[in-house]
């Protein structure tokens, strides 16, 4: 995987230019053999690292991503391509006119968007197995899943492709496949990043997020996007021991007992949290969502429900005669129990504990010993959707298939929970 710091540096001394740096990417993403990539926009992208080199060569410099190439999830609108989101229902959607919000945000720190990638049909599913161009392939095992819904992001840093990918979270899809394909997956607190021009799962809950080889990539993409400043410490640290928040694969679990350990030894405070509102607060999440997709879809899902994955129907179609009522009282249920779980929580600056229950399952299988996939892939993520805090997953110390280890802010802002994690290596 590539070192986003060593690559920023690489491209400011000069070491290595913009377009002999694009080229590369460009070359790794029309050879990839992990179905990650939907569009590759070679000749714009070479273009635009022929005008960042033109910049470096006159002294100016706009940050860490100055020639930086980065590919973006299908669901964000870039100008002059199409977003199809992974389904057939997009199959003829015209080129898009204006970049999405992030999207600009990226080019306007010196970034060159390279391509379009890989998600689960519409967000809506942490497998990454579900799209009309196919499933992704992990990395580490290509009968397997990458997770989603970000996977064609989390597959090209896995597979060392690019340095930085641009996802969505809208419950898992940021986190879920970076602890899978052993890649950092930071999402920010709600609003932080912008969503606009990137299509909606849930308003409520989607975060736009980064996807990067290690910590301190993650860090310094944070930095060049928003101007954060210096991170807060965090002095004491919560594990949730209900046992709603526990892993089924022990691998996970000895990720996560071996992060805490360093921890601990490096003079951090831990205690344990219990969080007797969290089984009621989860299930706010399906009807909150599942609403406010379905919403989106009516019209589509109503004249064309056949454009849509088997999959992505059977998750539509218990929407289609939702109350409002009932949706009502699920946003409600979530802001009283957020406030519950913020206050089981106080005291401690940050938690740790697993991203996911199962590591990478094989393409297709829908439960592992009685355990169910999907959900084994979103639990332990989505009440961080519902609370909004910052939340990353990185790399746990395994010995087989990644495992992830997720870190979320309490009093800590998104670098805090960096510098927290970096702390886990």
């Amino acid at each position: 995987m590539i070192s986003l710091p060593e690559l920023s540096a690489a491209l400011r001394s000069g070491a290595l230019s913009p377009v002999e740096h694009v080229r590369d990417a460009c070359e790794r993403l029309a050879a990839d053999t992990h179905n990650a990539v939907v569009l590759l926009d070679a000749d714009r992208a070479l273009a635009d690292a022929a005008a960042r080199a033109d910049e470096l060569a006159r002294g100016e410099w706009r940050g860490p991503l100055h020639g930086v190439a980065v590919g973006v999830k299908d669901l964000f609108d870039v100008a002059g391509l199409p977003t199809r989101a992974g389904s057939d229902v997009l199959a003829d959607a015209p080129a898009a006119t204006v970049d999405a919000a992030a999207v600009t945000r990226l080019r306007a720190a010196g970034a060159v968007i390279v391509a379009k990638l890989h998600t689960h049909e519409f967000a809506y599913g942490p497998t990454g197995d579900v799209s009309a161009s196919g499933p992704a392939r992990n990395p580490h095992d290509p009968t397997r899943i990458t997770g989603g819904s970000s996977s064609g992001s989390a597959a090209t840093i896995a597979a060392g492709h690019l340095a930085l990918t641009l996802g969505t979270d809208t419950g898992a899809s940021v986190r879920t496949p970076a602890a899978l394909c052993g890649v950092v997956g930071l999402k920010p607190a709600y609003g932080r990043l912008p969503v606009e021009g990137a299509f909606p799962l849930s308003e409520t809950c989607d975060h736009v997020g980064l996807l990067t080889a290690d910590v301190d990539g993650a860090a310094l993409a944070w930095d060049a996007l928003t101007g954060t400043g210096t991170p807060a410490v965090a002095k004491k640290v919560g594990v949730l021991v209900d046992d709603y928040w526990q892993a089924v694969d022990p691998g996970i679990t000895t990720a996560v007992e071996a992060a805490v350990a360093r921890l601990r030894a490096d003079g951090v405070a831990v205690v344990e949290i219990r969080t007797p509102m969290i089984d009621e607060l989860a299930a706010a999440y399906p009807v909150i969502v599942g609403a406010e997709a379905y919403a989106t879809h009516a019209r589509w899902f109503t004249d064309r429900p056949e454009a849509y994955q088997p999959a992505t129907r059977v998750r539509l179609e218990p929407n289609r005669d939702l109350r409002a009522h009932v949706y009502v009282e699920a946003l409600r249920t979530r802001k009283r129990l957020a406030a519950g779980f913020r206050a089981a929580v106080d005291g401690v600056d940050a938690l740790v504990l697993p991203t996911t229950r199962l590591r990478a399952t094989p393409i297709g299988q829908e439960s592992v010993d009685g355990t169910a996939v999907r959900p084994a892939l979103l639990a332990l993520t989505l009440p961080f959707n519902l609370t909004g805090w910052p939340a990353v997953s990185v790399p746990g110390t395994t010995d087989g298939l990644p495992a992830g280890v997720q870190v979320v802010g309490v009093t800590l802002d998104e670098r805090g929970v960096l510098a927290l994690a970096a702390r886990l290596a």
